[in-house]
């Protein structure tokens, strides 16, 4: 019987060339041109958004097909990559490529993707409603798991015991990101991360001012009865753009919340950013009587235009 089944192994075959081919192309039509509800589940993004990325990633950034893959076939595995977080040998089946393949473009294509980073991130834009701010949103940072070499698991590792970067995001007022700043360890203090992004050629801009207290302008409450109050409930809020998109991020790309990154493939690249400004919880930043004048006179303005409003 064995001899039987050692004779039989001799006659498998391996699938030729031009089916796999044929297979790859069906994957990757049904997958992309099917229809624009199939390539939101698989990109993130319909047919039309899918072309104009890779025509950025083309004409700006430079990606080009190689011998094996062209531009569109990378882009749609990298993409089904970060949406499902899809192991290397599951992709392997649904495109017919050796692993080697798929982690090779991957990484091409990541490092690619980060070239874009002026043409992804939103220009700031004034704040609706207050003239006076030209430019503002609401910055926080948000931990992403990371894979980093057993001696720096310490500087890596949070409260909780994750090891993990400290990524730092600035958002407008419509949850779009503005400023990126990657690569902080897990254990770093915000104020340490916020004073590296003012210190930086292309640095976050800020006014200087007290810190406001959000925590106690949280929560149902009152309508205000003074312009502090209501100006510290609108500072507030800005938390609600922050949680949301962060949340949104993550929902949408499901490897950021089920991976862990290698640290070295990140940390010089990220470090893409654009600069803006930003109004938001504000830790050790020195007293300026110029800045509180403004703040209280805009405090002021807002809480007049809201009264009128609302008699």
């Amino acid at each position: 019987m064995l001899e039987l089944l050692k004779n039989d192994t001799k006659r498998i075959t391996h699938i030729p060339y031009e089916t796999r081919h044929r297979i790859r192309q069906l994957a990757y039509f049904r997958m992309i041109h099917g229809s624009d509800l199939v390539c939101r589940q698989s990109t993130r993004m319909d047919r039309r958004c899918f072309a104009i990325l890779c025509h950025l990633l083309r004409t700006i950034a430079g990606l080009t097909s190689t011998e094996v893959v062209d531009v569109k076939e990378m882009v749609a595995m990298f993409l089904h990559i970060l949406v499902h977080d899809m192991k290397n040998r599951v992709i392997q089946q649904d495109f017919m490529r050796s692993g080697e393949t798929i982690s090779s473009h991957f990484n091409i294509v990541l490092l690619v993707v980060i070239r874009l980073h002026e043409e992804l991130l939103k220009k700031p834009q004034p704040v609706p409603m207050i003239a006076q701010i030209k430019d503002g949103g609401a910055l926080d940072g948000t931990y992403i798991k990371v894979n980093v070499p057993a001696s720096d698991w310490a500087k890596y590792r949070t409260r909780k015991g994750e090891v993990v970067t400290n990524v730092l995001g600035v958002f407008d007022t419509k949850g779009d990101f503005v400023y990126v700043l990657a690569g902080w360890e897990g254990s770093a203090a915000d104020s340490r991360i916020l004073r590296d992004a003012l210190s930086r050629p292309n640095d976050l801009k800020m006014p200087k001012g007290q810190r406001y207290h959000l925590q106690e302008w949280r929560g149902p409450e009152n309508a205000p009865s003074t312009s502090k109050e209501f100006f510290n409930m609108k500072h507030s809020s800005a938390r609600n753009v922050i949680e949301r998109a962060f949340g949104v991020l993550k929902g949408r790309w499901t490897i950021l919340e089920m991976t862990n990154f290698d640290i070295e493939d990140n940390i010089d690249e990220v470090d893409s950013t654009h600069a803006t400004t930003v109004v938001d919880d504000i830790h050790y930043i020195e007293t300026s009587n110029e800045w509180s004048k403004w703040r209280d006179d805009l405090a002021e303005e807002m809480f007049t235009d809201w009264e009128l409003r609302n008699q």
